[in-house]
């Protein structure tokens, strides 16, 4: 990682309680590019508590994955405007009226990404219900759709990042899930790979949760995990 580069590591803070989340993030405040706020923590803490992590530890990434008729979409994303986010997310599988709504109702405010293939699933997962192709086909059918519908970038699995940046190009922002420390647990990720991998192929952000927030130092392990990212492992 260059001295001029942005700190790649987003931190999942996947707690069911605000307090919890808060003490996390300022464990690794400064060291950490940015923070996650999923469904889990969103639903039981509201808008109120993002406007706080975002003014008290940093900018934010707000990974409600909305996925609705074109409409709600649009009222969603203009509702999650908040100071201090970065970027959002929507599910690439809601089709152009819903990606193109979203983008519109951001305004730029946000950067909103696509979500294409969750990274707990794989091809029997696909095919159970009803996607009768390959995970990386799948992924880049909906990638080409994102484009053409101006989202500013991607979510992906560490396994595809390559395979997105030359199909989305340079411009767009790659966030990469199922990034684990190099000899770490899977957890429930299928398709995942070291931090310095997922870099390497092309990865602008690394979303990591557990092997930081449930270690005993996190910031030891955002150390460790940055160099990582600059050996490339």
């Amino acid at each position: 990682m260059s001295s001029g580069a942005r700190n790649p590591i987003i931190v999942a803070l996947d707690f069911d309680d605000s307090e919890a989340a808060l003490r996390c993030a300022r464990s690794v405040q400064g060291a950490v590019g940015m923070f996650k706020v999923g469904l889990e923590l969103f639903c039981r803490t509201g808008p109120e508590f993002v406007r706080r992590l975002a003014q008290e530890c940093g900018p934010v990434f707000l990974d409600l994955k909305f996925h609705d008729i074109p409409n709600t979409v649009a009222g969603a994303v203009r509702s999650v405007c908040l100071p201090g986010v970065e970027l959002i997310t929507v599910h690439a599988g809601g089709g152009e009226e819903m990606l193109r709504a979203a983008v519109e109702a951001a305004q730029g405010r946000v950067r909103v990404l696509g979500v294409t293939v969750l990274t707990s699933l794989d091809r029997a997962d696909l095919l159970a219900v009803g996607v009768d192709a390959e995970v990386c086909d799948q992924v880049l059918r909906l990638v080409a759709l994102g484009v053409q519908c101006g989202l500013d970038g991607f979510v992906c699995s560490p396994t595809e990042v390559s395979l997105v940046r030359a199909a989305a190009g340079k411009s767009k922002v790659l966030v990469t899930p199922g990034v684990r420390p190099a000899g770490g647990q899977l957890g429930d990720q299928k398709r995942t790979a070291t931090a310095g991998e997922a870099m390497a192929a092309g990865a602008d952000f690394l979303v990591i949760g557990r092997p930081i927030t449930r270690a005993a130092d996190p910031l030891a392990v955002v150390r460790e995990i940055l160099t990582e990212v600059v050996r490339g492992v």
